[in-house]
């Protein structure tokens, strides 16, 4: 099979799908029960649009309803089958270049003045604080979450100590070093 290149909100609604059958309505239930948009950027008309690419593919088929008021029902297709694993093995490997808005101020720095700069770091420093603890009281409330799930909130929660720890050393560094002016 060809490979198909799947977006991420393409891939998360095709996982969703091949769960079971389900509605556009559903999915966005299950997105927000489940804290998904903590991890993934999703808004509720994107699911329709990638319901729609995703059944023009062949990827997922609906059961159009006898009764009009009913809703459309989307089922994986043995080829969206095959395209979740592919993608999903692809998705699991793949290491990507990130390309953080952090960094981008940290390029122009200098433009800063030392108290701008040294504040805007504390700033950041104390919102990854609350940032931490709100992901990890989703985790919290979740409980009990599938394996899985729980390793989802513990990468992002990684990610955060990570940034904490750094900006720690980053703002500790900074602030001993002479200022360009």
């Amino acid at each position: 099979m060809a490979e198909i290149k799947l977006s991420e909100r393409e891939l998360l609604i095709l996982g969703l799908v091949a769960e079971m059958p389900r509605h556009g309505y559903e999915l966005e239930q299950v997105i927000e029960e489940r804290g998904m948009r903590e991890w993934t950027q999703i808004g509720f008309s994107s699911i329709y649009y990638a319901l729609g690419k995703l059944e023009e593919r062949g990827l997922i088929s609906a059961d159009v309803p006898a009764n009009a008021k009913a809703k459309k029902s989307y089922h994986l297709t043995d080829k969206g089958k095959a395209a979740l694993v592919e993608q999903t093995l692809a998705t699991l490997v793949s290491v990507q270049p990130t390309y953080h808005p952090l960094l981008l101020g940290m390029i122009h720095w200098s433009v800063l003045s030392r108290d701008q700069a040294l504040d805007a770091l504390q700033t950041r420093k104390d919102v990854v604080a609350e940032e931490l603890q709100r992901i990890e009281s989703i985790q919290f409330e979740q409980q009990p979450l599938p394996d899985y799930v729980d390793a989802i909130f513990e990468f992002s929660i990684g990610q955060l100590q990570a940034e904490a720890e750094w900006l720690d050393k980053t703002l500790a560094y900074m602030a001993t070093k002479l200022w360009n002016t």
